[in-house]
């Protein structure tokens, strides 16, 4: 039986959380409606993963992961490029340790961002998020948070392992391995970590086709899922690492898989959420990479060449964007 649409299925687990869920409390205050261990699925062979039952924010969605494989944690990676998804919890980290600190003007969000883009030192104190998925991506080390590079450079991780480029290395070996995984929690480091990963782990699976290529597998892990905000921006991002990964070890992308821990819709998004489950769904977009970006090398060498602006989406037809308050 052919697989239910990536947008279908999105909405029957909008659907499934509404009917069978427990209402939980959160950290935030704001509660949930919640089950518990869900999945979803794609063949990539059907389209980008891009949901179009409501209008997605491409540009963002590239750039975290760019920051991510990047190893940066500091948010003006993301303010510089115009991705302002992690503000909420920047700013709520400033506003709890300024109070503290006696020599710090108060600023308003507004002017907040607008200091981080513009104040290297300001940024350097302000604007990290400690040992976050960059770090633990591409410089894991075991219970110890380091010292992130001078203000001349980006906040980079030194003298850890780089998860990323090994896993390519190993795909490229020994691309039969069941460890071709990689891990962003790292016990040691969740205290340091301004939010610990909800998206913790992901692992790659390639078998041989019968047309002899090989093709390549992705299977995400998250522990809390915030389903109508955070979920449709991992589905498409883990697509998009799908996309990127294979095109450097030279295989077809084939299956997305996503495991899902605690998969709640916020109180204050149900009514969104119920307009969405009455929308009819596109025919996926496609995706389409940058003539001069370089998969040949290793994933600096790709990063070296890689800009939002060179991942491109063709084809794209959705409804209208739905409004969902951010609750940090």
């Amino acid at each position: 039986m052919k697989a239910k649409n990536i947008d279908e299925q999105y909405l029957l687990l909008l659907e499934d959380i509404i009917l069978n869920s427990n209402k939980k409390s959160d950290r935030t205050g704001t509660g949930t409606l919640s089950v518990f261990g869900r999945r979803i699925s794609h063949n990539m062979e059907d389209g980008f993963p891009l949901l179009t039952t409501k209008k997605m924010a491409w540009k963002s969605i590239v750039t975290e992961l760019l920051w991510f494989l990047r190893g940066e944690t500091s948010i003006k990676y993301l303010l510089d490029n115009d991705c302002h998804i992690w503000d909420g919890d920047c700013y709520q980290k400033y506003c709890m340790s300024s109070s503290k600190d006696c020599n710090e003007p108060y600023y308003s969000k507004e002017e907040f961002i607008n200091k981080i883009k513009t104040d290297e030192d300001f940024a350097k104190k302000w604007g990290e998020f400690g040992p976050i998925y960059g770090k633990q991506w591409r410089s894991w080390k075991e219970g110890e948070y380091t010292t992130p590079l001078g203000l001349d450079g980006p906040s980079i991780w030194e003298d850890g392992i780089d998860q990323i480029q090994n896993l390519i290395n190993e795909l490229k070996a020994n691309p039969d391995s069941r460890r071709l995984i990689v891990n962003a929690w790292n016990v040691g480091d969740l205290d340091e970590m301004v939010l610990p990963p909800c998206h913790y782990s992901f692992q790659f699976y390639t078998r041989e086709l019968e047309s002899g290529q090989r093709g390549i597998s992705l299977m995400w892990n998250q522990r809390s899922v915030d389903t109508c905000l955070g979920l449709p921006f991992n589905i498409a991002s883990y697509g998009l690492l799908l996309h990127i990964v294979a095109k450097m070890v030279g295989m077809v992308p084939e299956q997305l898989i996503g495991s899902l821990g605690d998969t709640h819709i916020y109180r204050n998004h149900v009514e969104g959420a119920l307009e969405q489950i009455k929308r009819t769904w596109f025919p996926l977009p496609s995706l389409v990479f940058s003539d001069d970006l370089d998969f040949s090398g290793t994933i600096d060498d790709f990063l070296a060449t890689a800009t939002p602006e060179k991942f491109k989406i063709e084809n794209y037809t959705s409804h209208p964007s739905i409004k969902f308050p951010l609750s940090n």
